[in-house]
C-alpha cells in the first residue's frame, strides 16, 4: 500500500471549506455617475442612498451568481486535506493563489512552496491539486489548520466586469430607488425578475457539493 493509499484510509472524504473576505473591493462595478444617468437623476441629494444601493446590488448579484465582481482578497479555511488532494477554490473568478499555509499543533504556520501544488484557473470553480509529499503532512491544528489565500474578481474596475452583470445591478438599483420604504431592497422585484435572471443566467456558478 502506497503512502497516498494509507493516507486515504485514515482521512474522511472532505472537510468543509469556509471562505472569509480579507480585502474588499476598492470600487464598485457601477459608478455613481453611471447609476445616476441610468436613473435620470441630476441633483446630488440622493447620492449617499444611490451609492448604498449600488453596493447592495453588487452583493446581491455576487450572491446570485456565486461570482465576485471587482478584485478582492479571500481566505479559504479547511480542517484537513481532501482524500484525492484536489481542492475546489470556491471564490470565482479566481485570479491567483497567493499562499497555502499549514498550521502545526502549536499554531505555527508553514507556507508551502508553489512547487508543492498546481492551480487550474480554467475550471469553474478553479482547482488546486497537491503533491503527494504534501498530502502526507497533516495539519496539527484540528480546526482551520489549512489556509488558502486567493485573489479573485474580474479586475480592478467596472471596465473588467461583464456588461450583463452591470446592467443587472442597475436594474436592481432602479427598482430599489423607486421603493423608498426599503421593503424591496435585498430581493428582486417581480417586475424585473425575468430580465434579471436572463442577464445573470450565463454567469451562474453551480454549487459545489
Amino acid at each position: 500500500m502506497s503512502l497516498f493509499d494509507r493516507f486515504k484510509t485514515r482521512t474522511r472524504d472532505y472537510s468543509p471549506t469556509t471562505a472569509a473576505l480579507i480585502t474588499p473591493p476598492a470600487t464598485e462595478p457601477v459608478s455613481l455617475a453611471t447609476a445616476k444617468s441610468f436613473l435620470r437623476v441630476e441633483i446630488p441629494d440622493d447620492d449617499d442612498l444611490i451609492g448604498a444601493l449600488i453596493t447592495a446590488a453588487r452583493v446581491h448579484v455576487e450572491a446570485a451568481t456565486r461570482r465576485v465582481l471587482i478584485t478582492q482578497s479571500w481566505r479559504l479555511y479547511r480542517d484537513d486535506w481532501p482524500r484525492d488532494g484536489l481542492i475546489d477554490l470556491r471564490v470565482t473568478p479566481l485570479q491567483a493563489v497567493n499562499a497555502v499555509i499549514i498550521y502545526d499543533v502549536n499554531g505555527n504556520p508553514t507556507t508551502l512552496a508553489p512547487s508543492q501544488y498546481q492551480v487550474d484557473l480554467q475550471s469553474v470553480p478553479a482547482r488546486l491539486i497537491l503533491t503527494e509529499s504534501v498530502m502526507s503532512v497533516m495539519p496539527g491544528q484540528r480546526l482551520n489548520g489549512i489556509e488558502v489565500d486567493v485573489t479573485a474578481g474580474y479586475g480592478p474596475s467596472g471596465v473588467n466586469v461583464p456588461q450583463p452583470l452591470q446592467l443587472a445591478m442597475m436594474m436592481l438599483v432602479a427598482r430599489w430607488y423607486e421603493t423608498r420604504d426599503g421593503t424591496a431592497i435585498g430581493s428582486v422585484p417581480a417586475s424585473i425578475a425575468q430580465g434579471f435572471d436572463a442577464l445573470i443566467a450565463p454567469f451562474r456558478v453551480l454549487r459545489v457539493v
